[in-house]
């Protein structure tokens, strides 16, 4: 579906009310949105699915791409949520529930990549995701953090050095 037909689909859902056109977009994005909460969660299902739903199209304006939007949207969500458990809770309490409520084929490998995706920053692990799980440009992972593109190319930088050390320190040989 071309970007025109996403405008399209989400004029109809905004102004009619469109539940077909709704169920369009919802099937296009849907995997997608949670892939990115997936990994931003460090492997937690449960949690993903939640903040997917919290993903809402109603307020887009056509200033950018609908992907685009749509992926700043879920990364507001994400951050929103972050935020709202930093009151309650320890920041590392959250990652390591995350890492223990995972259950994928091969568990062990998906774990090391979460456990990996854990030790970044936020914004890194967010611009990591983006780039190599999601296929985002830069450019368009600069319009999604509000970063410019010269720091999205640090963050992805800083975020491969320290993966790549973990993995090494982990058994994985770079191979």
């Amino acid at each position: 579906m071309s970007q025109m037909g996403d405008i399209s689909l989400v004029a109809q859902v905004v102004v009619f009310h469109n539940t077909r056109a709704f169920d369009q977009l919802v099937k296009k994005y849907q995997s997608p949105v949670r892939r990115f909460f997936l990994h931003q969660t460090c492997g937690d299902s449960e949690l993903s699915d939640d903040l997917a739903q919290d993903t809402n199209i109603a307020s887009f304006k056509n200033l950018s791409s609908f992907s685009t939007w749509l992926y700043r949207i879920a990364y507001n969500v994400f951050y929103d949520y972050i935020r709202s458990r930093k009151e309650t809770d320890d920041l590392d309490t959250y990652r390591v529930d995350a890492q223990c409520s995972t259950l994928q084929q091969d568990v062990g490998q998906h774990m090391d990549i979460y456990r990996a995706l854990a030790t970044l920053k936020e914004m890194e692990r967010t611009c990591i995701t983006l780039f190599y799980m999601e296929d985002q440009s830069i450019e368009k992972i600069a319009g999604i953090t509000g970063c410019p593109a010269g720091t999205v190319k640090s963050h992805l930088s800083r975020a491969k050095d320290k993966m790549a050390s973990y993995l090494k320190q982990n058994g994985y040989d770079g191979k």
